[in-house]
């Protein structure tokens, strides 16, 4: 049975462990992968590259593959790691699209050995279960962030508990985010939070334009903690959340937290991991 299902939300099966390590030594052997499906998004020079490198290659199904290509920009590479949720195929993504953080660049020689010599990024998504205003449960996952937003020109007020204890009795703010360390260099920090290490096991929870208390930056939490929004005078001030592009309108409380028997697998080219390009922002002008 799948472990993450509710009203509304997408039903998620659970990862099995020895068929991501099973797809980690496929991707990393000497012989280059022989099975790749090729994705693309709707812009045309995405379709045109997809359609380009399936006649050179050849293709199988995505649920054949040992590696899924997926061809687009940044938007585009989340909704494919959504759709290979519970599946272990590893994705590597080629920029056909406007922003390419999360993606390699384009070439179309010699991709198999490309493939074969890319390091592997392995990431952990969030869980957000959310309760309307009219008590109807939605759960949903997050690989970048989970946001909370003022809905009207009224300000949001939140009450934020981590681990069971109440840490801001009222934040009044246009929103308040969530993001996972492959999501800090995201949303997250155009709100001026963090850019977080793959490696450190932390969370960031970042306001967004804070009004009271002025002052108050965000937190970082470790990827164990569990965070819980009471939204006050909702009624007044209507507040929507979303975990990355699944939206719930009129919350009465969120909680998120992060689901480690989860993992997604990203590919990058060898001396561009994920890891070098998110300390390389932190030193870009």
């Amino acid at each position: 049975r799948p472990r993450a299902c509710s009203v509304n939300s997408t039903c998620v099966w659970p990862v099995d462990a020895e068929a991501r390590l099973g797809s980690l030594r496929r991707v990393n052997a000497a012989a280059p992968p022989s099975r790749l499906a090729f994705v693309a998004s709707e812009r045309p020079e995405a379709q045109a590259a997809r359609r380009r490198l399936s006649r050179r290659y050849g293709e199988v199904a995505a649920e054949q593959a040992d590696v899924i290509v997926a061809l687009g920009g940044d938007g585009f590479m989340l909704e494919t790691l959504h759709s290979v949720l519970g599946r272990g195929a590893p994705v590597f993504g080629m920029n056909r699209g406007s922003v390419g953080f999360l993606m390699n660049d384009y070439a179309e020689d010699d991709l198999p050995v490309r493939i074969a010599a890319a390091d592997p990024t392995r990431i952990h998504p969030l869980q957000m279960d959310a309760v309307t205003q009219a008590d109807e449960h939605h759960s949903a996952l997050a690989i970048n962030e989970v946001s909370l937003l003022r809905q009207t020109r009224q300000s949001a007020k939140l009450r934020i508990t981590v681990d069971e204890r109440v840490r801001m009795e009222e934040l009044s703010c246009d929103g308040c985010l969530i993001a996972t360390p492959a999501g800090s260099t995201a949303y997250n920090l155009s709100a001026h939070g963090p850019i977080i290490p793959l490696d450190s096991q932390s969370l960031a929870l970042t306001p967004i334009s804070a009004f009271r208390p002025r002052r108050w930056r965000g937190a970082l939490l470790s990827h164990k903690a569990r965070v819980r929004f009471d939204v006050l005078e909702g009624d007044k001030r209507p507040v929507s959340a979303t975990a990355d592009s699944y939206e719930v309108r009129h919350i009465a409380r969120v909680e998120v937290f992060e689901r480690r028997d989860l993992a997604l697998t990203m590919l990058f080219d060898a001396g561009r991991s994920f890891e070098e390009r998110v300390l390389a922002e932190q030193f870009a002008s």
